[in-house]
């Protein structure tokens, strides 16, 4: 369909730039922008006078629930989700049931994902079998199948040397491992951040001390391995300086941090309220401070959703019994505007934490806007402000720590490979 977007400001994140200009559509790409190619025949017009325009969202982490789960979500709600949210690629995580661990069952995935013909989905395959921690997973096969890097999700693996194996293979054959840095046994039992407001409040702590012992682990592992690693969901400002000595060091590594995770702390659970139940859990104002830091000045490759739709019944339950998980598809945006917006960040530099910065780390040809690139494009209004409640929402999951809360920019409209794969109405 060839497609002509009238009237936008093009925020162009990967170059840092905003211009007035409007972009024409054709064949799955963005064919001129400015002024239309010779015989441009516009079968749609979309009116963006007023609105912006940027590159589709890629988000680093998203769990879909199927297969196995279909009671917190399904496949057909948290796509539609992905969409109205401006996300038009997104890495789902392979804690499924059953475990995205065999190539029949990430081709059936991918499948599934493609005849609803909205987000790109990219699946992470399992790192072990099962991820159970013991049996390295045939990486070769399962990349064959559309899987683009592996992962334990939030399972630990125990022993070292299996995680060791682990990076040798991967490095041998130049795989991405997404390791979330926690170390299971400080961590075991935890339910909020070991602190003043855990102990006032009688739960469970999780120590700074769970990352940043993981983290130098892993980093004793890559130096050995030389295998490229994402870190999934930093949360403490010592992981974070961590992380950052890393790359000054010349590791492999990239590292993500969950958008919840830039505006909210510990004080923010109140009375046990256990919609600010998550995991990692929310730590002190230095670490939020810490955070913002890290994506100002790229020590913090980029900002996901961590996107884990809960069943409402699994959040009436008292604090430290409560699933963690918070739905966060179609909030990116606006978490992403509001940080930009209370820092002083300009809006390209931010949106190119949940555009260009994380297709470097899947290594795809997304987060930009210019003639030939993929037209995954969001139309978006800057300045409408909306309501987060229940009936807002597209996704299963209606449980979020924003509900309530009135933020800023709207989805207009979605566009995935040159198809308008959402338009408000």
């Amino acid at each position: 369909m060839k497609i002509h977007i009238q009237g936008g400001t093009l925020v162009d994140p990967a170059a840092g730039t905003e211009q007035l200009a409007d972009v024409f559509v054709a064949d799955g790409k963005i064919a001129a922008i400015g002024a239309a190619p010779a015989g441009f025949n516009a079968e749609k017009t979309i009116d963006a006078k007023g609105l912006y325009v940027a590159p589709g969202f890629v988000d680093l982490s998203a769990r879909l629930r199927e297969p196995g789960y279909e009671h917190r979500a399904t496949l057909v709600s948290e796509m539609a989700a992905a969409v109205a949210g401006g996300v038009t690629s997104l890495v789902c995580l392979p804690d499924t049931d059953p475990v995205l661990d065999e190539p029949g069952l990430v081709e059936m995935l991918k499948f599934r994902a493609s005849n609803l013909n909205q987000a790109h989905v990219y699946p992470l395959g399992a790192l072990t079998v099962g991820l159970k921690g013991q049996v390295i997973t045939e990486m070769v096969g399962l990349t064959e199948s559309g899987c683009v890097g592996f992962t334990q999700a939030d399972s630990p693996i125990f022993d070292t040397q299996v995680l060791l194996r682990a990076l040798q293979y991967a490095s041998t054959y130049g795989y991405t491992v997404w390791l979330r840095p926690q170390d299971a046994y400080l961590a075991k039992g935890g339910v909020a951040a070991s602190g003043a407001v855990a102990s006032r409040l009688g739960l469970s702590g999780v120590p700074v001390s769970a990352e940043t012992i993981a983290l130098h682990t892993i980093f004793e592992l890559v130096r050995v391995t030389n295998a490229r690693v994402h870190l999934l969901h930093l949360s403490s400002a010592a992981g974070i300086a961590l992380v950052r000595d890393a790359k000054a060091e010349g590791l492999p590594v990239t590292c993500d941090v969950a958008v919840n995770h830039v505006h909210l702390i510990d004080v923010d659970i109140g009375y046990f309220d256990a919609q600010f139940r998550l995991d990692p859990p929310l730590r002190g104002q230095r670490d939020r401070e810490a955070i913002r830091a890290g994506l100002v000045d790229g020590t913090i490759d980029a900002i996901c959703s961590d996107h884990t739709p809960v069943d409402d019944d699994e959040k009436l339950l008292p604090f430290a019994e409560a699933t963690p998980g918070s739905t966060g598809l179609e909030l990116l945006l606006s978490l992403t505007v509001k940080w930009a917006s209370e820092a002083g960040v300009p809006l390209a530099k931010a949106l190119n934490r949940i555009t260009h910065a994380p297709a470097g780390v899947l290594k795809l040809p997304a987060g930009r806007i210019e003639a030939g690139a993929p037209a995954d494009l969001c139309v978006f209004d800057l300045s409408a402000h909306w309501r987060v409640e229940p009936r807002a929402l597209k996704s299963q999951g209606h449980n979020t720590p924003f509900l309530g809360y009135e933020l800023p920019a709207r989805v207009r409209a979605t566009l995935v490979a040159g198809r308008v794969a959402f338009e408000a109405r």
